[in-house]
């Protein structure tokens, strides 16, 4: 990869996530032109700065947080099982933070705090997660990780349709579990950005971890004769990857796909270094989130869950046959 393209790789990721969040403050059922947005902003637009304020940058700044969460934990997972078809959607984490968000919605669980969601979600995400590397371990072939995937997701997803079927729910209720689901931004205010901003923290507990990533890729012996503690680095992974797919998903429902996509196509753009991928896919998932979000709108209101699916459905198709 010639070094140019790897030095303006950050600064192109940014210009991508700056025009995706213009994008989303611009277009919905009042468009705003960039004066109006900025006369919003400083509230010399009292109309244009309450669209801004109570709907766009709340829901703006969800799908960047979920972008960048999903984006960088699929390729933590990557990394972690050595296995490019690794990512949260496809191995069931996120089928099973959503069903202890959905658990306890049912449950009404969710109403009684802010951090009862979330913590379910975290919960059922770490289920999952362990339940895949007791079914797959490390160095498991493609087949087996994706077996054990599909497994889980059909095993998950048999509990959410107990909690429709066998809870007493109001339609109300029951809608809003199936819309989280589907996976979606709308109606999301600024206590879901409070919910949600952990992810930043954890983005953050990421970065240091580059390197020992790349080492981690040559193999446990290598990397544990280079003065990698793998075993630590491992468990970090893991958590790191679990808590912020669950996070992700108690802000916006399960949401597939993007931790395959995005890690997939900037290791294909600038290289397999983690050093420099993890910035990358934080701001590259973010800009891809934000980007679905806004298709989404021009397609009618299509939520983000199923955008991302139809753009994510065909990829996993051409990655799996060009494994093959």
């Amino acid at each position: 990869m010639p070094a140019r393209l790897q030095r303006s790789a950050l600064p192109l990721a940014a210009i991508a996530l700056g025009l995706a969040a213009l994008g989303s403050l611009a277009f919905g059922d009042l468009p705003l032109s960039p004066a109006r947005i900025w006369n919003g902003l400083t509230h010399r637009d009292e109309l244009a700065a309450t669209v801004l304020y109570h709907i766009r940058l709340p829901r703006l700044c969800i799908a960047a947080l979920v972008g960048a969460a999903l984006s960088a934990s699929g390729l933590v997972m990557q990394a972690y099982f050595r296995n490019s078809l690794a990512s949260p959607g496809l191995l069931g984490v996120s089928t099973g933070g959503a069903a202890g968000a959905v658990i306890a919605i049912g449950t009404g669980w969710a109403a009684s705090s802010l951090l009862a969601l979330p913590a379910a979600s975290i919960v059922g995400a770490f289920i999952a997660t362990y339940a895949v590397i007791a079914f797959a371990r490390q160095g498991a072939s493609t087949e087996r990780l994706l077996l054990a995937g599909i497994a889980l997701n059909a095993l998950l997803g048999a509990v959410v349709s107990y909690v429709l079927s066998n809870f007493t729910l109001s339609y109300e209720r029951n809608a809003q579990i199936i819309f989280w689901m589907i996976g979606g931004l709308e109606d999301r205010s600024w206590e879901h950005v409070l919910m949600a901003a952990p992810i930043v923290i954890g983005s953050l507990c990421l970065l240091p971890l580059g390197r020992p990533m790349d080492l981690l890729s040559l193999g446990e012996r290598e990397a544990q004769s280079l003065g990698v503690d793998v075993p630590r680095l491992r468990a970090a992974l893991l958590i790191l990857s679990t808590i912020l797919t669950a996070l992700a998903t108690a802000v916006s429902g399960s949401i597939g796909f993007v931790g395959l996509i995005v890690p997939h196509m900037l290791r294909l753009l600038f290289g397999a270094e983690h050093k420099r991928l993890i910035p990358l896919s934080l701001i590259g998932g973010a800009a891809f989130m934000i980007g679905c979000d806004v298709l989404g709108r021009f397609a009618g209101g299509l939520r983000v869950g199923i955008v991302t699916a139809l753009i994510g459905g065909p990829f996993f198709l051409w990655l799996l046959r060009k494994r093959t």
